[in-house]
């Protein structure tokens, strides 16, 4: 292990950065991360150094890749990972944190939110609190819309309070990570895990940091409503079995009711108070137990999904080399 004296710093840190449009952000992000590849302090006095930022392309509408390369020209701890095709953010995430090699791990968005010198102020708090997980914790509101704050805030109370997702309050996408912590995690995440509730189930301590949340740059958001949605149920599934507590318990609840309502009406029936036909009770009970049992099936369905993907071997991502530096980037030459 090289010692603190023969490398300048106490502190050697990967940065990832998950890349999908990063086109016009990147150049940018870059310029605000290349003063900390030189030996740099925190706020409580530890040094520290970003030895290497690995760009993960995945597969974006925009010139991405191409940027990329630029980059990796430019700066010599820049490095591209390269996946073989759309994984999405927590895939490509895990995939930078496989290929890292400092010994803490910071994630940051591609978007411009995250400002890089903040990154001294996660490590202080990792040392102080002795924790191998830290995330950023906003002291402003992010810069989404009002109803996606509002839902992002929404879905975190209900996996904290409903499904056991103790810390999900605290999750961010901006986080400094042991690099030991992440790497192990990466290796062994399955493909329907969800990275933060994965790194719960083997950090030791985790903690949170306060940041000034920037404006996104100039671009489109990556996420539709359907990824979203997609997002929010990954968290479910990876806490573990509480959600099919969730199903017995609404069954449960759906049998009481059942039970009250044929008592409700059998009294009304000897009092006079209902009609002969009991058209109107019959269906209301169809719809109540159908529209239970469906539901049921469907949590249960997702997590045998979950569960034959694994099962099958479907990796959360593929690494590959640069498309342009393989066969798929030897185009014809034109003989003269």
């Amino acid at each position: 292990m090289t010692s603190t004296n023969a490398r300048g710093y106490d502190h050697s840190i990967s940065v990832v950065v998950p890349v999908y449009q990063g086109e016009k952000t990147l150049p940018s992000l870059m310029r605000e991360i290349a003063p900390f590849h030189v030996p740099s302090i925190t706020p409580g006095g530890s040094s520290y150094a970003v030895t290497e930022v690995l760009l993960v392309f995945d597969h974006g509408p925009d010139r991405s890749a191409d940027v990329i390369r630029e980059l990796e020209a430019e700066y010599p701890f820049v490095r591209g990972v390269w996946l073989s095709r759309n994984f999405g953010q927590h895939a490509a995430t895990l995939a930078g944190m496989a290929s890292s090699g400092g010994d803490w791990i910071v994630t940051l968005d591609e978007d411009g939110q995250h400002d890089p010198s903040d990154i001294g102020g996660l490590l202080d708090t990792a040392m102080d609190q002795s924790a191998s997980v830290v995330y950023a914790r906003p002291t402003n509101e992010a810069p989404h819309g009002t109803l996606r704050n509002a839902s992002s805030k929404g879905a975190k109370w209900l996996l904290a309070k409903v499904f056991g997702g103790e810390n999900a309050s605290e999750y961010q996408s901006f986080r400094l990570v042991l690099g030991s912590i992440g790497r192990s995690v990466a290796a062994y995440s399955g493909s329907g895990v969800y990275l933060d509730v994965a790194m719960g189930w083997v950090a030791n301590r985790t903690a949170t940091s306060p940041v000034l949340l920037r404006q996104e740059g100039d671009r489109r958001s990556g996420y539709s409503t359907r990824r979203l949605l997609s997002h929010f149920v990954r968290m479910v599934l990876s806490t573990g079995t509480r959600g099919l507590r969730v199903v017995s318990a609404l069954g449960v609840i759906f049998a009481v009711l059942g039970v009250l309502m044929t008592v409700f009406i059998f009294v009304q029936r000897i009092i006079g108070g209902v009609s002969a036909e009991g058209w109107a009770s019959t269906i209301v009970v169809i719809l109540l137990s159908s529209g239970a049992t469906l539901f049921s099936l469907g949590v249960i369905a997702e997590y045998i999904g979950v569960n034959v993907n694994m099962a099958m071997g479907k990796p959360p991502y593929v690494v590959v080399t640069d498309p342009a530096n393989g066969p798929l980037g030897r185009k014809p030459t034109q003989n003269s």
